[in-house]
């Protein structure tokens, strides 16, 4: 099975204050989340995609020269921040030839190696296999019913996620077998979001489910603390001291 990872890193992370994409920021001296994604996704995959914003592309492909001199890494550009699932299929051109894509977020510094290495065993090579977790408080929920993927509700629009309720890590492993031309049937049809007026990604998961059919394979994961990207000072400072903790 010949896997592309792909990561959306378009965003520019004002919230931090950085004046960086969040990708870039870093976790310790010389080491940037870029640089832990890349160590807990080079095992698994053949390549890695990253799509970036255009103020962001200049510095990352000289964080990442070597690799994209090498040809295991690509970078696209994303001119406008219209989503991430425009994001990801925007860059279809760089992983349609791949059987599978592993999408991860951009800013998932807390990511286990153990849930990737475990997500790329459990997928049967079609449909979608997710690694979720339990949280007392989700800022996304996934809602489950005899193994179907019915629901996802997301809080940034203004859907009520339920205390306890399933979460994702950031991680989605997708066979890419129909995907870009069902994500253009969902796209053509589906609602905006309520508060960032997009056509998100999250709610077609549930579609690939329940109207593609697709077989979704759940891998349970135990630390809630993978499901934390950087969006906030807090989270940034989560980071760096659970990396020190790991380097102890």
């Amino acid at each position: 099975m010949s896997i592309c990872a792909v990561i959306p890193a378009a965003g520019r992370g004002t919230r931090l204050g950085q004046g960086i994409p969040k990708i870039m920021i870093e976790v310790a001296e010389g080491v940037t989340v870029w640089h832990l994604l890349l160590r807990r996704l080079r095992p698994w995959t053949e390549h890695v995609h990253v799509v970036v914003s255009p103020d962001g592309a200049g510095p990352f492909r000289e964080l990442a020269a070597a690799e994209i001199g090498a040809g295991t890494v690509s970078v696209s550009v994303q001119e406008r921040p219209t989503g991430m699932g425009d994001a990801i299929f925007g860059a279809a051109g760089h992983w349609a030839a791949y059987e599978t894509i592993l999408v991860v977020w951009g800013d998932q510094a807390n990511l286990s190696p153990d849930t990737v290495r475990e997500v790329v065993a459990a997928h049967p090579g079609k449909g979608l296999t997710l690694p979720l977790v339990p949280m007392a408080e989700p800022y996304v929920e996934y809602e489950l019913s005899g193994g179907e993927l019915v629901r996802v509700r997301q809080s940034r629009e203004g859907d009520e996620c339920r205390p306890g309720g399933l979460s994702d890590v950031g991680v989605f492993c997708l066979a890419t077998e129909g995907l870009r031309a069902a994500w253009e049937r969902y796209a053509a049809e589906a609602a905006q979001g309520a508060a960032t007026g997009e056509v998100n990604f999250l709610p077609f998961l549930p579609h690939l489910s329940r109207i593609g059919g697709l077989p979704v394979t759940v891998v349970p994961v135990a630390d809630p603390d993978e499901a934390r990207g950087i969006n906030t000072a807090d989270d940034l400072a989560f980071a760096r001291q659970a990396y020190q903790r790991c380097r102890s």
